[in-house]
């Protein structure tokens, strides 16, 4: 058998578990997976030792703002950041970019623009907001993995938020076609704790304080109630409050289509630790408190959280207000692309987190709940060739110098991580090695089939 590309490890994870083995890939599809030392003829061998070789990461919820504001960040920068931290597919969402992707023809210009840079496969996400819903099935029928929506300001105000009493008509039109409703859930109120921030700008408990859990949990709720309702399929996003935990398991097991994403900076940071005029950590929902975040593990563990997301949401340094602290007046974004890698697997090795199961969280799990499963999240032959090698167990300093998004400005600067990213492979292509980019814009830019399933009933 001749290969494009023969790769040799004695680890490499397949949905059987670790085996020492041989990958033979060609035409950017996995032609075998087998044990042992394989006698195949290949164009390039990578002998990747003792390092990892795993399904690459799947990313379904990042924030590029290319076009219309690409000096926050960029296909380029961001598809590169990506590759380098062995993430081989993200999904991008439809804002912050301007226009934001809420029609098909604004959904073309989103496309023009990934097609010149994308270094990694990229999907995109269709927006809700009101007075929208006349253009959604168009922009479904476009090529979009489903749609995201706001409870609360986005932060843009391009993208207002959409109330739950007028989702009931988005859900009905998504059962249809079988796709999902994301929602940032916030139900946003005037009350003391914004007083607060007001009088203390600077201080990350009055932060805190600003947005409760009582503005996620009754978020929750109502989206809970809507897909009672329709039972269409809705998915919570960065879910930071453990408090929602129950009524999302209730819901599930009662068998309605939830599903629930948590981000990076919730299971590895927490409120205890962030100093006041610490912007670089502000983000929406707030981290939370320690006790809080290990009941967000535990529901990992537990199957109740799906799969981890960075919410990658970068801007320019001015915006995250560095010098001044304000965390009224900061932009509520983290910026963590390249690092979901280290960041999961360096906390992961406290709580005795597997291989296993870190590859269905990064991996598996996206790949099914985008509709992906059938062609990436694992290494199996007929699949696509998206892998990452690395070293789980090398301690690894996040230097600015190595970072490549277009924003150096990133909480994880300067921190001790685990897990060091050597390869990226895209669709057969080597994109990233050992901080070089050999085969740049190897992504391919993914729409998804739709057709209506039938005709919703109201």
């Amino acid at each position: 058998m001749h290969c494009n590309l023969l790769i040799k490890s004695n680890r490499i994870l397949t949905p059987e578990g670790l085996i020492k083995g041989t990958i033979c890939i060609s035409d950017g599809k996995i032609i075998s997976c087998e044990q042992g030392d394989q006698l195949y003829s290949a164009e390039k061998v990578i002998d990747a030792g003792n390092n990892v070789v795993m399904p690459g990461i799947i990313d379904p919820h990042v924030h590029i703002n290319e076009p219309g504001r690409t000096e926050w960040e960029g296909f380029d920068t961001a598809t590169k950041s990506a590759a380098a931290g062995g993430i081989t597919t993200l999904i991008d969402m439809p804002l912050n970019s301007t226009p934001v992707t809420t029609s098909l023809s604004n959904l073309q210009l989103k496309i023009k623009a990934a097609k010149k840079s994308a270094h990694v496969n990229c999907g995109f996400w269709g927006g809700v907001v009101p007075g929208n819903l006349n253009d959604l099935e168009e922009l479904l029928q476009g090529g979009v993995f489903g749609l995201k929506t706001f409870l609360t300001h986005s932060g843009i105000d391009d993208f207002p938020e959409t109330p739950p009493a007028q989702l009931r008509d988005v859900l009905l039109l998504l059962k249809k076609y079988n796709m999902p409703l994301l929602a940032h859930c916030e139900l946003s109120e005037d009350h003391e704790g914004l007083k607060q921030l007001r009088n203390n700008p600077t201080s990350y408990l009055a932060y805190l304080t600003s947005r409760p859990k009582s503005w996620e949990n009754q978020a929750i709720n109502s989206m809970i109630k809507l897909c009672r309702e329709t039972g269409a399929h809705v998915h919570i996003v960065h879910l930071s409050s453990a408090e929602a935990l129950p009524q999302i398991k209730k819901a599930r097991e009662d068998g309605f289509p939830l599903t629930v994403e948590t981000a990076p900076h919730y299971l590895f940071f927490s409120s205890e630790e962030i100093a006041d005029r610490n912007t670089l950590l502000k983000c929406a929902p707030p981290i939370r408190e320690k006790e809080n975040n290990e009941k967000l593990w535990n529901a990992l563990k537990e199957g109740v959280i799906d799969f981890i997301a960075t919410d990658h949401s970068p801007s320019p340094p001015h915006l995250k207000e560095i010098e001044s602290g304000n965390f009224e007046k900061a932009w509520g974004g983290i910026s963590g692309l390249q690092f979901s890698l280290p960041v999961i697997w360096k906390a992961s090795r406290s709580r005795n987190v597997t291989l296993q199961e870190f590859c269905r969280w990064m991996c598996e799990n996206p790949a099914h709940f985008l509709g992906l499963d059938s062609s990436k999240g694992k290494i199996r032959k007929g699949f696509d060739a998206d892998l990452v090698i690395w070293n789980p167990e090398k301690e690894i300093s996040i230097d600015k110098a190595d970072i490549y998004h277009r924003h150096k400005l990133t909480p994880y600067a300067g921190l001790l991580l685990k897990g060091e990213v050597f390869q990226t492979i895209v669709n057969g292509k080597i994109v990233y090695d050992n901080n070089n980019f050999p085969h740049l814009n190897a992504g391919k830019i993914l729409l998804k089939e739709k057709t209506p399933d039938s005709e919703i009933v109201n």
